[in-house]
């Protein structure tokens, strides 16, 4: 398995120690020609090793992500996207695509337009529409809480 400072980097990488290093001068930590040195080695870094050696002894922010220890998330290569903590409650299975209260409405819009009128049928649908928009609304804070 390889290290992490021989993980190969892009422009992206490259970029960020070069704004770094931008601000270092900016504060006064580097002068213009060890500026100019370490931006000739971070734009010929192929590795994140590379990048690491040319903000090594620089403070605060390096332009590199944080170094991951397999201690601190074991089970996990540093490179992975973090799993999600569950707790020990089972994952609920998420409902796709919108509420079916359409033909609900439809409905409701029908019946009103035959007896009472078109416009009356559709403040109907409005508060219908109104309704369900602050039940659901209801739900879902409840649901976050409950969660937490």
């Amino acid at each position: 398995m390889t290290r992490p400072d021989d993980m190969r980097v892009g422009d992206a990488e490259r970029d960020a120690v070069t704004a770094a290093l931008h601000d270092h001068f900016a504060a006064g930590r580097l002068d213009r020609q060890e500026l100019d040195e370490r931006l000739g080695a971070t734009l010929a870094a192929k590795t994140q090793g590379d990048l690491r050696a040319v903000v090594t002894d620089l403070p605060g922010s390096n332009g590199l992500p944080e170094r991951v220890s397999r201690a601190a998330v074991p089970g996990r290569p540093y490179w992975g996207p973090p799993r999600p903590a569950h707790h020990g409650h089972p994952v609920r299975a998420h409902r796709h695509g919108p509420f079916p209260v359409f033909p609900l409405m439809l409905v409701a819009f029908t019946v009103v337009a035959f007896t009472a009128g078109p416009g009356v049928a559709m403040l109907t649908v409005l508060q219908i529409a109104m309704l369900v928009w602050i039940v659901r609304a209801v739900f879902t804070v409840a649901g976050g809480r409950r969660g937490r």
